[in-house]
This record gives structure tokens, sequence and C-alpha cells, in this order.
């Protein structure tokens, strides 16, 4: 028995587009550095800074203490600011962006 769409298929080079490593736009406003701290420190750093950017600027929160990655989001929704992306930084860690909503 054979099922339309089922079978195998090859995929060919044109086919696979890498998903973007980061999104468009203009690199962010601020960048703090709380590498080496332990959460909820970076969160402290960042409710302190936000209101240094203009609203609709990013501001980017370097961190590698593994909670950073639920608290920085969960912190975000609480606040209404918009959490935009997070990537993994070479030297280890996250790098957390933020767009200031108000």
């Amino acid at each position: 028995m054979r099922f339309r769409g089922r079978g195998k298929r090859s995929p060919s080079l044109g086919d696979a587009t890498p998903p973007p490593d980061r999104p468009a736009g203009p690199p962010p406003a601020l960048v703090i550095d709380a590498l080496g701290r332990k959460c909820p420190i970076p969160i402290i750093m960042l409710a302190e800074r936000i209101r240094e950017v203009p609203v609709g600027q990013i501001v980017a929160v370097l961190a590698d203490d593994a909670a950073a990655r639920t608290d920085v989001p969960a912190w975000c929704r609480m606040k209404s600011q918009d959490f935009v992306w997070e990537e993994t930084l070479q030297q280890g860690g996250w790098g957390f962006h933020i767009r200031r909503t108000y």
C-alpha cells in the first residue's frame, strides 16, 4: 500500500533554507553585561537600566546563568516588554534581546 506524500524525498540543495541566525533590525542600543552573575541579578540590572534607551529600542542582556533563559522572558511578560530573541554566545551564555515598549 502506498500513501501519497509519505515517500522519502531526497532534499536538494536549493530546497533547504537555513533559518536566520538573528532577526533583521538595528543593533541593541544598550548592552548589559551580566556574565558571571546569578539570577536574579541580570533581571535587576535590566530593570534598573531599561529606561536608559528610548521606547522601541533594543536592550541586550548577556548572562550565563541558565535560570536567565526562563527569568528574562518571564520578566518581559510580567512587565509588558517585548522579548525579541535569544542568541548563544561564543564564550558561553546567552544574549537576550528585549525591546522597550513603554
